[in-house]
């Protein structure tokens, strides 16, 4: 059987290994195919065995893209299309899932990777998508090198023109370019769900715990809380409060540990 390729990228220190390590355990526990899972990093530290490491490369054309980001005050953002570049994971065969840190993991992904072949595959922006606008989230990602070569080769050759019409942005630079390809397709949403809309959305959040929708298979944690705070108890402001919240514990924390044990998770 063929192996499924997982990619993330862990850039500065913000996330520690421990978010790599329990991400690579929800992706194997819920895939049925073998796994290659890849982090690009600066900061290799304590990561697990199995996760086969790259160097996070500074593009040929990074200084013209920061000049571009410094306008639309997004610095340090656009490092993903690192993952774009050709060759940038060796010996790749197949398309490719992209997990930002800041997700969990809790259904079946094979659905998510197999979904609308040779297309780029985001959910819609929960932000953009009440404002009536095409533009996907970047939490997760399909993609194939073999492709969506043009996702490197357009921003190489006009990087500060293309960050600037993104306006910063790379999750609506990487779903505009493939919709302007024809190759975008919608993750539908009740795979890929928020935990400050879909889990614990105000004011239901002052009267009981967050929920996990029936058919989530990741939930992103975009803004606050992040995980830990999720997990303990959040009170942020009257509308981002959050109650202790078991089921997120039981599935970032403790299967991790149960599958990988507790020195890496």
């Amino acid at each position: 059987m063929e192996r499924a390729t997982i990619v993330c990228i862990k850039w500065g220190t913000l996330f520690g290994a421990d978010y790599v390590n329990r991400l690579y355990s929800g992706v194997r526990r819920n895939l049925s195919r073998p796994v290659r899972f890849v982090c690009m990093t600066e900061h290799p530290e304590g990561l697990h065995p199995d996760v086969e490491v790259l160097d996070l490369p500074t593009e040929p054309f990074r200084a013209e893209m920061d000049a571009a980001l410094a306008v639309a005050n997004r610095q340090g953002a656009m490092r993903k299309v690192s993952l774009f570049r050709p060759g940038a994971i060796p010996n790749l065969t197949g398309p490719v899932l992209g997990f930002d840190l800041d997700v969990v993991i809790t259904g079946a992904l094979d659905p998510i990777l197999d979904l609308a072949p040779g297309h780029v595959a985001m959910r819609h922006d929960w932000t953009e998508k009440r404002k009536g606008r095409p533009t996907g989230h970047g939490s997760v990602f399909r993609f194939d090198p073999s492709v969506h070569g043009f996702l490197y080769d357009d921003l190489a050759a006009a990087p500060y023109a293309e960050t600037e019409k993104a306006r910063g942005s790379e999750q609506r630079y990487t779903s505009h370019k493939a919709m302007d390809r024809g190759r975008f397709s919608y993750i539908p949403e009740r795979w890929v769900v928020s935990f400050k809309y879909d889990c614990n959305p105000f004011p239901g959040n002052w009267l009981r715990p967050p929920h996990l929708p029936e058919d989530a298979r990741v939930v992103c944690f975009h803004g606050r809380p992040k995980m830990p705070e999720a997990i303990e108890g959040y009170s942020g402001s009257l509308i981002r409060r959050s109650r202790p919240c078991g089921w997120l514990r039981e599935h970032w924390i403790d299967r991790a540990r149960a599958d990988l044990g507790p020195d890496w998770a």
